[in-house]
């Protein structure tokens, strides 16, 4: 994708660091404020009107601020079914309702079957379906719009909120059709999300090697600032280069899954699992020359040491996804 729009993401990175580092915690209607909720939503229909690229963008920033908030299911994954299936107005009324901030629904994509109009099924870790308005559940060929059961599922990183989504023949209020082959929709909702993933992994990275830098530039040791000594500069520079490599292959997943391009599956795998993997390792380096404060709570570096470890296994684990990879040289 040709970059013109660079000048555009800037500003939009400003804006969105400026507000996230002011309210870390977000809630829906701060984020519809801001527009971000309805970024890949028509302006027929109160939206932007822009790209996947653009909410890479946002997704980037609130993993760089660790942020908490329902964006990654109501938006990324909402906003991605919603715009894949026929035109409607049930769907439409939906995008309205996410573009404004008023309603925001939350996407199950895998445990569901669906029989004689009746829901059965059941799936654990869905990210932000704890008091959604609305539950879309993907099935064979469509999604349903169904009543369930929404459980939380706490873990280890409290910056997300996941929960244990499950019905039993419930009957289905709705049903709507993807606009294209139903199988290509769904592969490239999971493209999405795990691309949306990554590009907050990027962000996480990008904000421990930033701390990181700053503190030993500041802490002293032997009458010297440890930042000088060598050992200390072959740790930030390997840090720099692993996020380096995070960069170049999210900036190309995003070009892939913005584009929709058929390929964009190997993109994807190779953007999820290095830079999941990398802010793990990144995140361990932090600590280690923070000294003994990296290991405190007043550091905060455990916020995103955990944030980092739940990203590697959502949407896909680095291993998953490798494997995926090598499924070419067969």
């Amino acid at each position: 994708m040709a970059h013109d729009f660079d000048e555009f993401h800037g500003e939009l990175r400003s804006v969105a660091g400026d507000l996230l580092a002011k309210d870390r915690s977000a809630d829906w209607a701060v984020l519809a404020d801001a527009g971000w909720t309805g970024l890949e939503v028509g302006e027929d229909l109160g939206g932007a009107g822009a790209t996947f690229a653009e909410v890479a963008v946002v997704c980037e920033e609130m993993g760089r601020a660790a942020s908490t908030n329902s964006y990654l299911g109501g938006a990324v994954l909402g906003v991605g079914v919603l715009a894949s299936l026929q035109p409607s107005e049930s769907r439409d009324r939906l995008l309205r309702a996410t573009a404004s901030g008023t309603a925001r629904a939350a996407v199950v994509v895998d445990g569901f079957t669906l029989d004689d109009g009746r829901l059965t099924g059941h799936a654990e870790f869905v990210p932000d379906a704890l008091d959604a308005d609305t539950l879309l559940v993907v099935v064979d060929g469509g999604v349903v719009v169904a009543d369930a059961t929404v459980t939380p599922r706490p873990v280890l990183d409290e910056t997300r909120r996941l929960a244990r989504v499950s019905a039993k023949n419930s009957e289905a209020t709705e049903v709507l059709r993807f606009s294209g082959d139903a199988m290509d929709e769904v592969r490239r909702l999971r493209e999405r999300a795990a691309v949306a993933i990554a590009c907050d992994s990027l962000g996480l990275s990008e904000a421990m090697l930033s701390a990181t830098v700053a503190y030993v530039k500041v802490r002293h040791q032997f009458g010297r600032a440890i930042g000088s000594f060598q050992a200390v500069k072959h740790a930030c520079a390997d840090m720099l280069t692993s996020l380096s490599v995070s960069r170049q292959l999210v900036s190309a997943a995003v070009d892939a899954v913005a584009e929709r391009r058929p390929d964009a599956d190997v993109a994807v795998a190779m953007a999820k699992s290095h830079t999941c993997a990398a802010p793990v390792d990144i995140a361990g380096k932090a600590m280690q020359l923070h000294g003994g404060i990296g290991y405190t709570w007043e550091s905060g570096l455990h916020v995103y040491l955990k944030r980092a470890a739940l990203n590697r296994s959502l949407f896909g684990s680095p291993a998953a996804h490798r494997q995926e990879l090598a499924k070419r040289y067969l």
